[in-house]
């Protein structure tokens, strides 16, 4: 990241847009990983709503990656990138601001369905933007670029839980509602009245009514599904490892939050080799590296005995979602580069896919194995997918925008 004579650190302080975009989101994190962990306890303490339905609040994700798809073509028609990052944005404002007023138990599942969907799409625009600008200004270290903008995202996943037990616990829930809808708003903020054009390709360009376009979109559709394999395991670890911890291994309040906390700072830091890598080597060999670390993350959970495995179980899994986030949507982009912004609709909005798959395996799960042998299904589903990582690294060339 630091690599003399081009460097992405360099590049992104000098760049008013990967600046704006750095601040846009870091906002946006805090925003979303205060409100996120905090809804389920909204749901049942300030709506009654019953705990198992409050459950299946997260299946709502599942209208995500058809919002992005619907978004990113769009997008991908459009001449500025940054309208329809400023529409998700203020449609996730109101979305947030409805989820606070709600005052009976489906109001916050059609927001979150309808609304909440498309206001998640300003992220997947927000990369399809850093790709138009990467297209007309190339570097030699366009994933370490991205990464560094990344960072940021990561940084506010690290802050915003905290800021949101205690803002929530001083300020009540829905407070902590409105709060969230003002940082979705702010995420525009730093942008002013900047305008990013998209970046056409006359090789690329993507035509209306071509009767071929799904085709082409095959390896960008296999390489998410492939990634959603990856990634059940983490809605299963924030649900259930908190509990295994507490009632099997009786770890105190402290150790408890230490071995949840030390991913992000692991992913954090393990984002500009992971970037450093796939521009040296190739995004999807260094997927399959991460997929592999994923494997081995979960079957420390399922093996353990003691804190010290969890604590291993998290550092390999942050770099599984190291890869993901410093090079996931770049492969995407790559994938399917006639529509970055579709190409990025989709794979950010798989992203719920498996957090919602993962919740409903880790139901059926506990309750059939119990913990902690309940991780060693995503631990084989993980599996599934390092297969599918290699086959698209030896049979998919992803196409270079420039």
């Amino acid at each position: 990241m630091f690599d003399r004579p081009e460097s992405a650190l360099q590049i992104v302080v000098r760049s008013p847009f990967y600046r704006a975009a750095f601040a846009s989101l870091l906002i946006a994190g805090i925003g979303m990983s205060a409100a996120t962990p905090q809804l389920t306890l909204y749901l049942v303490r300030d709506l009654g709503t019953p705990l198992p339905v409050a459950g299946l609040y997260y299946v709502t994700n599942l209208a995500a990656p058809v919002a992005g798809y619907l978004l990113g073509r769009l997008s991908d028609r459009g001449a500025d990138r940054l309208l329809w990052l400023r529409i998700c944005a203020v449609v996730g404002t109101l979305g947030w601001l409805g989820m606070a007023a709600s005052n009976a138990v489906w109001q916050p599942f059609v927001i979150s369905t309808v609304v909440l969907s498309i206001g998640g799409g300003a992220m997947a625009q927000l990369f399809a933007a850093c790709r138009d600008e990467l297209s007309r200004h190339p570097t030699k270290v366009d994933n370490r670029v991205v990464a560094a903008v990344r960072m940021a995202f990561t940084i506010g996943w690290m802050l915003g839980p905290v800021l949101g037990a205690w803002f929530g616990g001083v300020f009540g829930l829905r407070a902590l509602l409105v709060a969230t809808a003002v940082c979705v708003f702010a995420q525009i903020i730093p942008f002013g009245r900047m305008r990013i054009e998209r970046y056409q390709n006359p090789a690329h360009d993507l035509r209306p009514h071509d009767r071929r376009e799904l085709t082409r979109m095959l390896p960008l559709l296999a390489f998410t599904a492939v990634c959603v394999l990856a990634m059940t395991g983490d809605t299963i670890k924030f649900g259930y490892l908190p509990i295994y911890m507490a009632d099997d291994l009786h770890i105190s309040d402290s150790v408890r939050g230490a071995v949840i906390g030390i991913q992000p700072l692991i992913e954090l830091l393990m984002l500009p080799a992971v970037a450093r890598l796939a521009d040296r080597y190739g995004g999807l060999p260094v997927m399959t590296g991460g997929a592999a670390l994923g494997l081995a993350g979960n079957l420390a959970y399922a093996t353990s005995t003691g804190v010290g495995m969890l604590f291993l179980g998290q550092i390999l899994t942050a770099g599984l979602w190291a890869c993901v986030g410093a090079i996931g949507v770049s492969i995407a982009q790559d994938l399917f580069p006639q529509g970055v912004g579709t190409a990025s609709g989709v794979f950010l909005g798989a992203i719920p896919i498996g957090s919602a798959i993962g919740g409903a395996i880790g139901g059926l799960g506990v309750a059939a194995i119990g913990l902690p042998q309940v991780f060693f299904v995503p631990a084989t589903l993980t599996a599934l997918a390092i297969p599918g990582f290699i086959a698209l690294s030896l049979h998919v060339r992803p196409t270079q925008h420039t």
